[in-house]
């Protein structure tokens, strides 16, 4: 008995000793300790420019990690509407942030338009179906690659066929021949600029910026400002992020001086007076980029 109590005295002391130092040692830090993870939703169109974006913020913030989810406005919106985890919302036009807003992802009347954007038609750099002016979009036989109606930028698309045919410069059955070489319609614009990259179609039409980042790859036809769109990009919060401060500093930043500069490298128009610090409007990003100008 006595030889048992002294193996439970000892036992004791043990389990005791063990108990204190579970107490007041802390465990060795796990990879990743001490990282805040912000995740943004952007429109595709937005890939390019929110990466750089996002790594000089993550430089500015140390111990945040930005993650994106690059997609088509309209299946971001989609996803934020069936509750997918999120903290910022980057849209290419404010029809899908309205979709988020009455899902209740984002609050009314938060939403600022932080950059724009307008339309380019490109073809492939050999040019197989030889498109040389807007006219030719509607020359029989042309394989065309458009973005779904659904993807901002081909709402945009539709409304530029809409204006021409009314416009009559181009004939009055413009819209109705050009839609009928359209042989693929993709649900983001960098599907669009990838078909027409690969050559896997004659000619497409996507933002300005999706072509600035493959000028060597591509041939520009310019849209004329009377039959463009000036798209407009909103950012917002999401509702029920889980950083809810440090979301709000990130849509911050995305208006500042610096995040301006490198969005207008990108070729988008910076806003003017949108937020304290934002950049000027201008388009002299693109006067060292020529375009094919339309006869």
């Amino acid at each position: 008995m006595r030889r048992m109590g002294i193996f439970g005295l000892w036992l004791a002391v043990i389990l005791g000793l063990a108990g204190c130092n579970l107490a007041i040692t802390p465990s060795a830090p796990s990879a990743g300790t001490g990282t805040t993870e912000l995740t943004v939703f952007a429109a595709a169109s937005l890939t390019d420019a929110f990466n750089e974006v996002g790594k000089n913020f993550e430089a500015a913030n140390p111990g945040v990690k930005l993650t994106f989810n690059f997609a088509g406005s309209q299946q971001l919106a989609q996803q934020l509407g069936q509750g997918a985890p999120a903290d910022v919302f980057a849209s290419a036009n404010g029809k899908q942030m309205d979709v988020a807003i009455t899902a209740g992802r984002i609050v009314t009347g938060t939403a600022r338009t932080f950059v724009r954007n307008r339309l380019l038609v490109i073809a492939p750099k050999d040019n197989p179906g030889q498109v040389k002016t807007l006219q030719d979009l509607a020359k029989p036989g042309l394989k065309l690659v458009f973005a779904a109606k659904e993807v901002p930028v081909g709402q945009y698309a539709l409304d530029f066929l809409d204006k021409a045919t009314k416009d009559g410069s181009l004939g009055a059955d413009y819209k109705d021949t050009v839609l009928a070489n359209v042989v693929s319609y993709e649900d983001n614009v960098r599907s669009v600029l990838a078909k027409i990259t690969l050559g896997e179609g004659d000619a497409g039409i996507v933002y300005s910026t999706d072509a600035f980042s493959v000028t060597d790859k591509v041939e520009r036809i310019d849209i004329p400002d009377n039959l463009n769109t000036l798209a407009s990009y909103p950012i917002a919060t999401i509702t029920d992020s889980a950083n809810a401060d440090l979301a709000k500093k990130f849509v911050d930043y995305v208006f500042t001086t610096d995040a301006q500069t490198v969005l207008a490298k990108y070729g988008f128009i910076p806003t003017n007076g949108s937020a304290t610090g934002a950049a000027p409007a201008t388009l002299s990003t693109f006067a060292a980029w020529s375009i094919t100008p339309q006869n």
